[in-house]
């Protein structure tokens, strides 16, 4: 994993190290950008030569991976790769709560209401009233 870097000016350089992006930091060369993804910017730099960096996408269903792949003469390094988690099923699964949520208000037995069976019968004797046509 690299530690992606800007220069001063915010303009981005080839990712370093962790252990180089802790002694610039501790040295007070750098500071912290953004926590995730981690970015240090530089106090006293501004600009520098960028490799050539290529970025790869792996759209899943539930998952997109993201990788920054650096093209170098000794062949390709992964400098940064990233799982983003879509949403869709975290939506679908509070949906469902609030359907149950829902369902459970109106299963509820509430006694403010009147009892609707007691009205489904038929007094004695009743006929069923006949059409003429």
């Amino acid at each position: 994993m690299r530690i992606l870097v800007l220069d001063s000016r915010r303009n981005p350089l080839m990712p370093c190290h962790p252990a180089r992006a802790r002694r610039l930091l501790s040295n007070g060369k750098a500071a912290v950008f953004r926590r995730f993804p981690m970015t240090i910017i530089l106090k006293d730099r501004v600009g520098g030569t960028v490799q050539p960096v290529t970025l790869k996408l792996d759209p899943g269903s539930k998952t997109t991976g993201i990788a920054l792949v650096g093209d170098f003469n000794r062949g390709s390094t992964v400098l940064a790769g990233i799982e983003l988690n879509h949403r869709g099923q975290m939506i679908r699964n509070e949906l469902a709560d609030r359907r149950a949520y829902r369902r459970g208000r109106r299963q509820r037995h509430t006694r403010y209401r009147a009892p609707r069976f007691n009205n489904r019968h038929r007094p004695d004797g009743w006929l069923l009233p006949c059409s003429t046509g």
